[in-house]
């Protein structure tokens, strides 16, 4: 049987399934998160502090940029020593929301997410034991950590804590989207209609819920497939599976538009680009400018304040 067919099958499979909820109206971001302050100012400074790395020349905000959408600004991620990775970093802005963490979901949550660049080896290349001499030697931290975990000494699970309290704390409310949702405002005609294409043309299937994304598996390529990168860092790099080729957990949509290049390698520079391929190839249709044009404003609107701890001391 055809490979195109079964993942046409299957994705009108994950259609079905999802349909309940697809059709549902997205839901707004809650415009306050409960998190603990100490934790997340801490893990704040943890996550610029370059201490963190190998070499001292990278921090978790160099691949996730507070003025970038929290995402990669670059096609690929660059660690210590200007080693270049494979994947384009996404944005960790909203990510509490992600079912799972990664391109491939192999974290479960975001303190094991935290834990994975530290231990990369083109990333930050530093073991736990690394991380906690470094900072139980620092001149400040072992009173930092004291004062939030009650501990003598800087323990790494209370690092990776500390950091994924950080994250947590960075959601983007209120965006006109949210607003729209929440019946405070009305979106221009060509935001509603790139909204009422969205919904139509399929594309909620996948990106849904309250994060428009992150929380499913899907294939990129499912009607009209692309060629097969060997490095992609697809679900099948991390289960073997040869049905897994392809398949990435979906990112999510908010405040796409700060957040180029797109895709897992980065390989589209604009939200245009990025549209015309996705349709093509998931959806099996060619988009007119028009269509792509509404789209896109629809996207936009989906850009939410800046996460207020980033202004905060």
């Amino acid at each position: 049987m055809p490979r195109v067919f079964i993942l046409s099958i299957l994705l009108l499979a994950s259609h079905l399934l999802n349909q309940a909820m697809a059709l549902q109206p997205l839901q707004p971001l809650p415009q306050e998160v409960a998190y603990d302050e100490g934790k997340a100012r801490l893990g704040k400074r943890l996550f610029f502090d370059t201490l963190l790395s190998k070499d001292r020349s990278v921090s978790c905000a160099t691949c996730h940029d507070p003025d970038h959408g929290g995402a990669e600004p670059r096609q690929v991620s660059i660690g210590i020593g200007n080693q270049k990775g494979t994947l384009n970093a996404p944005t960790v802005y909203n990510s509490y929301y992600n079912f799972r963490q990664f391109w491939d979901g192999r974290a479960l949550d975001l303190k094991e997410q935290a834990a994975g660049p530290l231990h990369n080896p083109i990333e930050m290349a530093m073991t736990a034991e690394e991380v906690v001499q470094r900072l139980n030697d620092h001149a400040e931290y072992p009173l930092l950590f004291s004062r939030v975990y009650h501990q003598s000494r800087v323990r790494f699970e209370d690092v990776t804590d500390a950091i994924a309290e950080f994250e947590k704390a960075l959601f983007t409310p209120d965006s006109p989207f949210d607003r729209y949702l929440r019946g405070e405002i009305e979106l221009a005609a060509d935001e509603k209609e790139g909204y009422l294409l969205f919904r139509t043309m399929g594309c909620v299937t996948c990106h849904n819920g309250i994060n428009l994304g992150g929380n499913s598996y899907q294939y990129i390529g499912a009607v009209n497939p692309l060629e097969k990168d060997v490095e992609a860092g697809d679900l099948y790099a991390r289960t073997g599976d040869p049905f897994d080729r392809n398949r990435f957990k979906v990112p999510s949509l908010r405040n796409i538009e700060l957040t180029s290049p797109y895709l897992h390698d980065g390989s589209k520079s604009t939200l245009g680009e990025t549209l015309a391929t996705m349709a093509f190839h998931n959806l099996g249709f060619d988009l007119t400018a028009e269509e792509n044009r509404q789209l896109t404003a629809f996207l936009k609107t989906l850009t939410g304040k800046r996460p207020a701890i980033l202004e905060s001391p």
